[in-house]
């Protein structure tokens, strides 16, 4: 797959998520807005390199100089839809897990987050 097709679609989606979660603050859904924070924050830390221990503590880097700046991975829409299913799959765990403590309204709470996080799929 080409690299720029690669990279438009984790921007494309974080895109649509930045606009959708202005909307969401400007009409005060809050929790939609923090569900929105947290898919753009997965998609970012999905596209953050590995570390390597060695590699950080061994590293010293003159402060402003850029030495520390690495290329973010660049994911394509099977990866993008993966993370997003992985937030989904997170949530439904944690919902199933409230159910079984008793805890109906944080579980019912955390399928309405999944509802918003199934828009993003189509």
């Amino acid at each position: 797959m080409d690299m720029d097709k690669r990279e438009d679609a984790a921007e494309a989606m974080k895109t649509r998520l930045r606009a959708d979660l202005r909307a969401a603050m400007k009409d005060r859904r809050s929790g939609e807005a923090d569900v929105l924070r947290s898919l753009v924050s997965a998609i970012d830390n999905a596209e953050a390199p590995p570390t390597q221990k060695e590699e950080i503590m061994s590293s010293l880097h003159r402060f402003r100089s850029g030495s520390a700046e690495v290329e973010r991975l660049l994911l394509d829409g099977a990866q993008v839809r993966q993370v997003l299913l992985a937030e989904i799959q997170e949530r439904e765990l944690a919902a199933a897990e409230f159910d079984r403590l008793e805890k109906t309204v944080r579980a019912a709470a955390l399928r309405a987050e999944v509802a918003i996080v199934r828009r993003y799929l189509a």
